[in-house]
């Protein structure tokens, strides 16, 4: 029979973990996994330009599989492709052998992911990429895997330990996988010439959306700028700067450039007892700061924000100096850049 003792016994107690022994297995995490990483830099070679050209001449979306957490990386992969222009989308393995394999059509490529290359849920879909002569590109850690074997390409991950302790839990190697797919999409970005315009058209919402908008799709046009004529007198020029309400004018030459700006500061300084009958010529500051219509917005903050002499408002000009558009700090707020 059993000792009462021994069945009420608590187990023995391990010993606490200290904040150093917390720091102490971060950074050997991190230090693994870069080295991982340095590995897999210094393993690229033919097959990774080659893997960029088939991926690159794809007149379809390229096809990104993985089961396990393969796949939680592929998926991530597709979106970093899709958003920076090369079109993929995420199929799960299990998925397309019950229907899903009719997503993937001629033209399109395939980039399947699996660290033994071994994984039998990918089977259908690689037959499939077999059938219709489908680009196959393959990501995993064994070069006489059945995946590498059937696949145009394969991107070998280099032999490295992974940051579990057992070394059974994937993080170098999902690590390196989430690297190689950010590699590959941006060289495909390169080579397509993607710009930060492009980059916007994928991404309008939120703060990365407003720090890509143009200066001409904030400002404002035509009778809504404050323009006036050097020789306008004050007592007209005030009325048309509270008429605008921007908190500035500006001052155009016969030929229409800007030559000047009226602020609220100006007004300060220029006040006394003779200020509606001067002219805006006798109290503007000369050689405003501008900026063009195809600036990013973000750069108009930044001018707007200058140490030396903030400002509230900035002309937009086009190459001959000629106003085209005004923007008030508000403008950029609205945005959702400031």
């Amino acid at each position: 029979m059993s000792d009462p003792a021994t069945l009420t016994a608590e187990p023995p107690s391990r010993p606490q973990a200290t904040e150093q022994d917390d720091l102490r297995v971060a950074r050997e995490v991190l230090a693994t996994e870069a080295a991982g990483l340095t590995a897999l830099a210094d393993s690229l070679g033919a097959a990774f330009a080659n893997a960029v050209g088939r991926l690159a001449v794809a007149t379809g979306r390229v096809v990104v599989s993985g089961m396990g957490k393969s796949g939680h990386v592929g998926r991530k992969i597709a979106a970093t492709l899709a958003s920076t222009g090369t079109p993929a989308l995420f199929v799960h393995p299990a998925e397309a052998s019950h229907g899903d394999l009719g997503m993937i059509v001629p033209g399109d490529a395939v980039l399947a992911l699996s660290n033994s290359g071994e994984t039998a849920e990918l089977a259908d879909l690689v037959a499939h990429a077999r059938r219709f002569a489908l680009p196959l590109v393959a990501i995993t850690a064994r070069a006489q895997s059945a995946l590498a074997q059937a696949a145009d390409v394969a991107l070998i991950l280099p032999a490295a330990a992974e940051a579990c302790p057992m070394g059974l839990a994937p993080t170098t190697s999902t690590t390196m996988q989430l690297a190689l797919g950010d590699a590959l999409a941006v060289a495909l970005l390169t080579r397509r010439g993607f710009t930060a315009a492009d980059f916007r058209s994928f991404h309008p919402g939120g703060r990365l959306g407003a720090r890509l908008r143009r200066v001409r799709e904030l400002m404002h046009t035509g009778t809504a700028m404050p323009l006036a004529d050097p020789d306008m007198r004050m007592a007209a020029a005030l009325v048309l700067m509270t008429e605008k309400r921007f908190g500035c004018l500006g001052v155009q030459a016969p030929d229409n450039a800007l030559i000047g700006m009226v602020t609220d500061g100006d007004l300060r300084r220029s006040m006394g007892p003779d200020l509606l009958s001067r002219r805006v010529k006798d109290i503007m500051t000369l050689t405003p700061r501008t900026i063009g219509p195809d600036a990013l917005a973000v750069e108009a903050l930044h001018i707007m924000n200058a140490p030396d002499r903030p400002v509230t408002a900035l002309f937009v000009v086009d190459t001959d100096s000629r106003p085209v558009g005004i923007l008030h700090v508000h403008d950029l707020l609205r945005a959702g850049l400031a």
